[in-house]
């Protein structure tokens, strides 16, 4: 009886020393983790602009052309860090400013009349709402 149950451990005791041998002998190295992003690694981009060129191929501002939208509500902080959007009976904009002083006028929990053109096929890492290139803001 004793037998019967020391075979059975000892072919496992093989079996399992095969395969931890059959790892390094094949060349493939142990696969090394890859350290979680830190808070520092991260880097804040520049946001795109909407300059568009004119007839002759002179860049504009990004001004809206006639028919710029104008948008009025309270700016809420979005889920991803750095993006502002804004509610209207349309939907949820995302705002996307070229000038900092105007960001600063759209600060979280502030009543704004913003000014600018909507840009739907516009990328963005906030993953809300529709890009909104803002040309002015008004508080109010």
């Amino acid at each position: 009886m004793m037998v019967t149950r020391i075979v059975p451990a000892l072919l496992l005791l093989v079996l399992a020393a095969g395969c931890a041998n059959n790892a390094t002998d094949s060349g493939a190295a142990a696969p090394v983790a890859s350290p979680a992003p830190s808070a520092s690694d991260v880097v804040d981009l520049p946001l795109p602009t909407a300059k568009t060129s004119g007839p002759v191929g002179e860049p504009t501002s990004g001004r809206p052309v006639a028919g710029g939208q104008t948008i009025t509500g309270t700016v809420t902080a979005g889920v991803e860090p750095n993006c502002l959007l804004l509610s209207d009976d349309k939907g949820s904009h995302l705002l996307i400013f070229d000038d900092p002083a105007m960001r600063a006028d759209a600060a979280v929990g502030s009543k704004v009349k913003i000014v600018g053109n909507a840009q739907p096929n516009m990328m963005s890492t906030c993953q809300q709402g529709v890009p909104f290139i803002v040309v002015s803001v008004e508080k109010g």
